[in-house]
């Protein structure tokens, strides 16, 4: 039987690159997307050009009472698709961006940053602890803007904080079930995320590259590859860790 992994927000961006990263290491894949079907659709026929099992459900992991449902099309795919009723990993990935400054954030700014970022995690992740295979693995993705400043990302950065302290508590008490719980902070990566500001400006990607150790900005298949080499079982004994896949990145 193949591993199985559940990512969140995999129609684009770093999910995207994830599932397919998976898929090349023989891995089936069930992912979310938030309303853009067709790439969704396009991720799905990406994986199975790689030979594997893909499904896309919608959610909004900011939308607590669409969870139960969800859990509920999630188990109808598992045995219906998988003939099984549990997945190997879970890839907290979901999420956006916010460039505004202390004195400019919002309170609803903040509140959203949060329920992307630590609440929709957090009681997904709880809902889902049951259908998690004993032994398997759950990354939750964070930021280096957790670990170095940059202005204009506070509100993002606190929660990308939270993620790294909700990653340790969950990493202990899933413990009892050989469930290991790690963190990936990826550094600035040229995507869409933010508006495509790494990718698209020339000036911000050159001051990322100068101040990397490795010379240039991170793509997102840096990042897929993490994400690969983090649930394989190569990385079996590291749980409640820290990753950063930043190139160096302000070292």
């Amino acid at each position: 039987m193949n591993k199985l992994a559940i990512i969140t927000g995999a129609s684009r961006g770093l999910g995207k690159n994830s599932a397919l990263a998976l898929a090349d290491k023989g891995i089936d894949v069930i992912f979310t997307y938030h309303n853009n079907l067709q790439a969704a659709q396009d991720v799905i026929e990406e994986i199975k050009q790689k030979g594997q099992k893909a499904f896309a459900l919608q959610l909004d992991t900011r939308d607590f009472d669409a969870v139960p449902e969800f859990v509920n099309q999630l188990q109808n795919l598992l045995v219906n698709e998988f003939a099984r009723s549990d997945f190997d990993y879970l890839l907290n990935n979901a999420g956006t961006g916010l460039r505004a400054s202390v004195e400019e954030t919002t309170y609803e700014e903040l509140e959203n940053m949060l329920a992307i970022h630590v609440k929709g995690p957090f009681f997904l992740t709880q809902a889902l602890l049951p259908h998690i295979k004993d032994g398997g693995h759950i990354l939750n993705i964070s930021s280096g803007l957790a670990r170095f400043s940059m202005p204009g990302s506070s509100a993002y950065a606190m929660a990308k904080g939270a993620v790294e302290v909700m990653t340790r508590y969950m990493a202990k008490e899933f413990a009892n079930r050989q469930i290991r719980v790690n963190t990936l902070a990826p550094g600035a990566i040229a995507t869409d995320f933010g508006g495509g500001n790494v990718r698209d400006n020339q000036q911000v990607n050159k001051m990322v590259a100068s101040v990397t150790a490795l010379g240039r900005v991170g793509e997102a298949d840096d990042i897929g590859k993490a994400v690969a080499m983090l649930l394989s079982e190569d990385s079996g004994w590291i749980t409640g860790q820290r990753i950063e896949a930043s190139g160096g990145m302000f070292l």
